[in-house]
């Protein structure tokens, strides 16, 4: 068979075989890998070892050590258990590391769906982590079969990189990965857009879990000796709403999305809770203060101004303790070498022109700023399946089989050796 023909042939067999990822996907989205608390990867794991083993891949798992991630007041629990699966049989190739996470956010209210059950209805694929992004996992693991099935000469050794923690976590599975020189190659980040984007670059986030404690009592007492731990949060939490308009005006120099204002930091009330029943003074109440923060800020100031407005504002006879339980750093501009011919392959997967690519960062946050501070790639090429109408971390989030199968043609035609040969600059 001919190094042409084999292309061709496995094109037309990611639409032929669709229902497989589907069906792979399907078992993905019954696994619980909701952060927090995160307690699903190790069974996640398992399942991926199931769809990718077929296919002649080799599985290593890697668990971050439990004192760099728990954090005694904090959410998450579980095992951290990441998955690297290597092609084998091409060591004479290049890697490029295709990288996933894992974790999906939590389901949010107004599902109608069951967000742990794939539902297809006319084509749209509904369930917690399709467009976030366990899709692109299938739809990866789908480029490979066909590649394997039709015999597609590789111009790339693919590595998968099936990781922990990026919804929030305090130390993302791709950062130990790096820091523990197991990653090779150049990037590809699938937690991004299915539009034809070249990305500038992102913010940071840090989440901070304020746990207050007063003293519980009979909800009729009204005596010094009882401390009402909400009645006690809520200057602190106006204190955050305070801050919010100084934080705001602080614009990046990143470039926003086309038609949108300059991107600017976030700061935000996420989760609160506390209080046992309506006869009890509460003892506790809880909150987490999420902040976005531009690559011009620095991270310990960023903090620093924020845990000042919540002592300041902490009323006498009640305790307040702070804690680090999430933090992603900024991703600086992560365009290299290998865009142009990631740029050809949507093209050819998704039926983009050329002049339809725009450059811009954001201001949500990636780990992928990680793997740059460890020194394994500062080329980082973000796609995936997100889009506007995917509703991700809401309710009925979704995608379709239409991008499924357009995804899968993507990351076939960049890894196929006979694929735009001159715009591969590893050759």
């Amino acid at each position: 068979m001919a190094v042409r023909d084999a292309h061709i042939e496995a094109m037309e067999l990611i639409d032929a075989q669709l229902d497989l990822a589907v069906a792979d996907l399907a078992g993905m989205i019954e696994t619980d890998t909701q952060f927090p608390p995160g307690a699903g990867y190790d069974a996640f794991a398992t399942v991926m070892d199931a769809v990718v083993r077929p296919l002649g891949m080799d599985t290593c798992r890697v668990t971050v050590p439990e004192n760099l991630w728990h954090v005694p007041r904090g959410p998450a629990r579980g095992q951290r258990v990441n998955l690297i699966a290597d092609w084998p049989g091409a060591a004479d190739l290049p890697v490029c590391s295709l990288y996933f996470h894992v974790d999906t956010v939590c389901a949010a209210n107004g599902w109608t769906r069951s967000p742990l059950a794939l539902t297809e209805e006319d084509g749209v694929l509904y369930g917690l982590g399709t467009a976030d992004m366990k899709g692109a996992i299938a739809a990866a693991a789908h480029a490979l079969r066909v590649a394997r099935q039709a015999e597609v000469p590789l111009a790339y050794r693919p590595q998968l990189l099936l990781c922990t923690d990026e919804e929030g976590g305090l130390y993302p599975g791709i950062r130990y990965l790096a820091e523990q020189g197991l990653i090779d190659g150049h990037l590809v980040n699938f937690n991004g857009s299915a539009g034809p984007r070249i990305w500038g670059g992102c913010f940071g986030s840090f989440n901070l879990q304020i746990t207050v404690t007063g003293v519980a009592a009979h909800a009729a007492d009204r005596t010094k000796a009882s401390v009402n731990a909400i009645e006690a949060a809520l200057p602190m939490m106006q204190a955050i709403q305070d801050l919010r308009p100084a934080i705001a005006a602080r614009v990046s120099a990143l470039p926003a999305p086309p038609g949108a204002p300059p991107l600017a930091p976030q700061i935000a009330l996420t989760v609160a809770g506390g209080g046992t029943c309506g006869g009890q003074v509460p003892d506790r109440f809880t909150f987490v203060v999420s902040r976005r923060y531009a690559p011009e800020e620095d991270f310990a100031s960023a903090r620093t101004e924020i845990e000042d407005a919540l002592r300041a504002a902490c009323p006498a006879g009640a305790r307040m303790d702070i804690d680090l339980i999430g933090h992603l750093i900024p991703t600086a501009d992560p365009e290299g070498p290998h865009y142009p011919r990631w740029m050809r392959a949507m093209q050819a997967g998704f039926g983009y022109a050329a002049t339809d690519f725009v450059k811009y960062g954001a201001a949500s946050a990636s780990d992928s700023g990680y793997v740059q501070q460890a020194g394994v790639a500062q080329e980082v090429i973000l796609s995936g399946l997100i889009r506007p109408t995917s509703n991700g971390h809401g309710p009925e989030e979704h995608t379709t089989r239409a991008d499924l199968a357009a995804l899968a043609k993507t990351i076939l035609c960049y890894l196929s050796a006979d694929f735009a040969p001159d715009l591969n600059p590893d050759t």
